[in-house]
């Protein structure tokens, strides 16, 4: 059977376009949320050490300007594309509704390989990136707030930030033109881990239900579950570590030279390490190697989650994935046309546009503490903790037992920075999977959590039009 292979943004509107036809928005309406409002790509020269001039190609793409500022992340890979940027930045519009972040969407991206630059080679180009965005106003903490994604760090948004303020010496909320920076320059605790962490939360609370769990065949919870990682990047890592200390079995773990499978569970810091040592996650003590990265995708077990780029399961490869769920950690790894496969399967599909809002939510996070000039839990920790002393006092003088030094050191803590952020994400997350699994429940023809967080999506972003005035 021949099938059309769908572009990434085209397969984007594929989903928008199912979940759009369960409303009875106006077709303009529904355009101007599903089209981009400005796509911006330019090429600037990199002179190089032998004298030799390379052009280099960058884009920025704001996708929504329902809510300012827009926000997304910056890749660097020579993969990137205006179609697939364009994707990206529509999916950060989609994200930010589906988990209530008052930001619209965007995305960034330079074409190039970093492994193939030297450091002083990616601080030139950044910095000259930033300088092409602030050309065109495509960069701001009222304007447009990019952060970390595939190739780039907490190292990249530095630089950008130092640009910025450069250009920008009297601006006062300057830091909060990018997110993912240094703890020292403005980031906020727990965004490193943030994308991972609301993998770990999301698949917490989608695998809580009895009675969803119980049609996959399986018993609520993730402890005991056999899991396969695709992608061993930031979040994948995280999204695996947090599993794995609820009691998961990461049984196998795919990376871009290969796979590893070991049926008795993967020791993830282990593997990690083996990596660091060797350049590869292969040959891994006691596990199998697969041939080829994709062999992972298709092993036995109870939950997939890709966690590296997109287009990663398709038409040639979904009937062979085994498993009973996918948890979709990295941005639109499922096509829209093996959607429709895996969905005849009866697997369970936690759709990106909400598996990877974590990372967002704890950039807004970064981004309120920029604007605001203070830590969280500088005002409050120590007043917490002095009235939980106060409280344990009491107890103690009421019942006459006497608490161990570590049952008040517990007891006793104040929330810091990240408790805070983490308990943030938390709430964030386990709200907004209730919000869809209910659209879903209650939508009339409405099949999947995917087309219902694109539904609760497009009902938010329209609400945001018609109070701008701009739709009836």
């Amino acid at each position: 059977m021949k099938h059309n292979k769908l572009s990434f943004f085209e397969s984007v509107t594929t989903f928008f376009d199912r979940a759009a036809a369960l409303t009875d928005h106006p077709i303009g309406l529904l355009n101007q949320i599903k089209y981009c409002d400005s796509c911006y790509w330019f090429k600037f020269p990199l002179r190089n050490d032998d004298g030799s001039i390379e052009m280099i190609q960058g884009f920025r793409v704001e996708h929504s300007h329902h809510k300012l500022p827009v926000k997304g992340g910056t890749r660097y890979s020579e993969m990137v594309t205006e179609d697939e940027v364009k994707a990206l930045a529509a999916l950060m519009t989609y994200k930010c509704a589906v988990v209530d972040v008052p930001f619209g969407g965007a995305k960034g991206g330079i074409r190039i390989e970093p492994r193939r630059y030297t450091d002083i080679q990616l601080e030139k180009i950044t910095r000259r990136y930033t300088v092409e965005l602030a050309k065109k106003e495509f960069i701001g903490p009222g304007v447009d707030v990019p952060a970390p994604d595939y190739g780039t760090s907490s190292r990249e948004m530095a630089w950008m930030l130092d640009t910025y303020v450069t250009l920008n010496p009297a601006q006062l909320d300057a830091a909060a033109c990018v997110t993912g920076k240094p703890i020292a320059q403005g980031g906020v605790h727990g965004r490193t881990e943030a994308t991972g962490r609301g993998v770990y939360f999301s698949l917490v609370q989608a695998m809580s239900y009895t009675e969803d769990m119980k049609k996959l065949g399986l018993t609520p919870g993730v402890e005991g579950k056999k899991m396969v990682i695709q992608g061993l990047g930031n979040v994948g890592y995280h999204a695996a570590k947090f599993l794995q200390e609820a009691g998961a079995v990461i049984v196998a773990v795919a990376e871009y030279d290969g796979a590893v499978y070991l049926p008795k569970g993967l020791d993830i810091d282990a593997v990690q390490e083996h990596r660091r040592e060797t350049g590869t996650i292969l040959d891994f003590p006691g596990a199998k190697n697969l041939a080829k990265n994709a062999d992972a995708l298709e092993c036995e077990c109870d939950v997939l989650i890709p966690a590296a780029l997109e287009e990663q399961i398709t038409a040639q490869n979904a009937s062979r994935i085994k498993a009973k769920i996918i948890c979709e950690a990295a941005n639109g790894p499922i096509m829209a046309e093996a959607e429709e496969i895996l969905k005849q399967k009866g697997i369970m599909i936690v759709p990106d546009i909400y598996a990877n809002a974590g990372g967002v939510t704890v950039s807004y996070f970064e981004w309120l503490k920029n604007l605001s000039h203070v830590r969280f839990g500088r005002m409050s920790k120590r007043f917490e903790e002095s009235s939980h002393k106060r409280v344990l006092a009491a107890v103690e003088k009421i019942t006459g037992r006497s608490l161990s030094d570590k049952e008040w050191q517990a007891a006793m803590h104040g929330a810091d920075e990240a408790d805070l952020v983490d308990s943030g994400l938390e709430e964030t997350m386990y709200n907004a999977y209730n919000d869809i699994r209910e659209t879903m429940l209650t939508t009339k023809n409405c099949p999947d959590l995917r087309t219902a967080a694109f539904l609760s999506a497009i009902n938010k972003i329209a609400i945001s039009y018609q109070q701008l005035g701009i739709f009836p």
